[in-house]
């Protein structure tokens, strides 16, 4: 049984999240080990005890030995490449199942939440509102699609499988946007691609998914017009133990990263969530996608992302975090007496939303996810981007700058949706 003593977080790519994370692991008393490629934001965080190198050439390697060298109550994946890989240790080292099972869930779900056409299947089945969504082989495909009298008026989402954070991700408002993005998506991976990213983002899982590449498997989704949502669980066999849910404000494009939300509450969310946890048998960290429409209020479920989110850190002050509610559910471990808790009804994710932001306003009334208690941490955030740093990296953006295309989504707050609301019993931020 997990008893919340020591965790392992697992990053091949170096997102922030995954320190503040961290943090909130150790302020619940845990023992934090971590694998992660160089110069990752977990080294600055002091309380982690140890990091174990995650070796581009065999990553997959390089994870088994850390695994079975910590020997960790939960393992945490922290991006989708991730746990790609637990599955492959799953399903060829049978001495990691019972640990994968209880980090992930059970195994007969791994193929569901890797495949994006199978999750809507299983949404359909238990009568979640979702949009309607085919898997795409070729034009054919997008011209039959198209040609629907429901169809042809309206856009479609193109998703590649085995991506994440708005990669993989193509809106088109036509049937030649669609043919364009489905040849992008189609494009083949090459080895020399896989080099770059090694090279330029010290992408630990580069090589190994060049290696591993498949048959791309490409979904196309009805557009919903509306405003994205996300939630995350904390699940333990199947039951939710708790949830945190957002509307995006601010995000880093279209299909991107959140960068300002504003915490909700949401039935038909929440209701979604406690179906899916349940029939996927989940444990561990998961995250759902919803657009609430602009027209209804109702939410469409889009995407689930099997591993921790932006949201699992954050102090509510209605339940605390999702990290603590996961390490109190053994009645083993006493929940952290921090008395900091998130008044503001938005939040601003740190540094992102500090750089990134078409529309500075939200920052004067949100509260910023600063991981104070860490100033070397801070100070590490605040730097240059990570991806501009080495010379190959800023000589690959000097000839290929990226694209300002942070949005902002307006609207009000949807149907059935309310602000969250601070219990009178909590105390006010330390």
């Amino acid at each position: 049984m997990f008893t919340g003593h020591n965790v392992l977080l697992v990053s091949s790519i170096r997102w922030p999240l995954t320190a503040k994370v961290a943090l909130a692991f150790l302020r619940h008393g845990c023992k934090v080990e971590a694998v992660c490629p160089r110069d990752h934001p977990l080294s600055f965080v002091s309380g982690v005890s140890k990091i174990y190198p995650y070796h581009g050439l065999d990553s997959l390697t390089s994870l088994y030995a850390a695994i079975t060298s910590a020997r960790p109550d939960l393992v945490i994946p922290c991006d989708d490449s991730v746990v790609w890989q637990l599955h492959e240790l799953h399903r060829t080292k049978p001495e990691l199942r019972p640990l994968l099972e209880r980090s992930l869930g059970a195994a007969a779900g791994y193929e569901t939440v890797a495949c994006r056409a199978k999750l809507m299947e299983i949404a359909r089945e238990l009568h979640i509102r979702a949009p309607q969504t085919i898997e795409i082989k070729d034009r054919a495909d997008l011209r039959a699609w198209f040609s629907e009298p429901n169809q042809s008026t309206n856009s479609g989402v193109l998703k590649l499988d085995w991506t994440c954070g708005g990669a993989g991700v193509q809106i088109a408002h036509s049937l030649a946007e669609a043919e364009q993005g489905l040849a992008l998506l189609h494009r083949p991976a090459t080895v020399m691609t896989a080099l770059g990213r090694w090279l330029l983002i010290h992408d630990a899982l580069a090589y190994w998914k060049w290696k591993n590449h498949k048959q791309p498997v490409v979904t196309l989704q009805q557009f919903v017009v509306g405003r994205p949502a996300n939630a995350m669980l904390a699940c333990r066999e199947g039951k939710v133990l708790g949830m945190v849910t957002v509307e995006v404000l601010c995000a880093q494009s279209k299909t991107g990263t959140a960068l300002v939300v504003r915490q909700i509450d949401n039935d038909e969310i929440r209701r979604a969530a406690e179906q899916l946890a349940a029939r996927l048998h989940l444990s561990g960290f998961h995250g759902l996608d919803f657009m609430i429409e602009d027209a209804t209020g109702n939410a469409y479920l889009i995407e689930l992302n099997p591993r921790l989110t932006q949201l699992g850190h954050l102090q509510t002050a209605a339940q605390g975090d999702l990290v603590g509610i996961l390490c109190g559910a053994s009645h083993e471990v006493p929940p952290a007496h921090n008395k900091t808790f998130i008044r503001e009804e938005t939040i601003a994710f740190f540094p992102e939303a500090i750089f990134s932001s078409p529309n500075p306003r939200y920052l004067d009334t949100s509260y910023i996810d600063v991981p104070w208690e860490e100033p070397k941490l801070v100070i590490e955030l605040m730097r240059r981007d990570w991806r501009d740093r080495g010379l190959l990296a800023r000589l690959y953006r000097a000839v290929r700058p990226p694209k300002k295309t942070a949005v902002v989504f307006s609207g009000v707050a949807a149907a059935g949706a309310r602000r969250v609301e601070e219990p009178a019993s909590v105390p006010g931020r330390g």
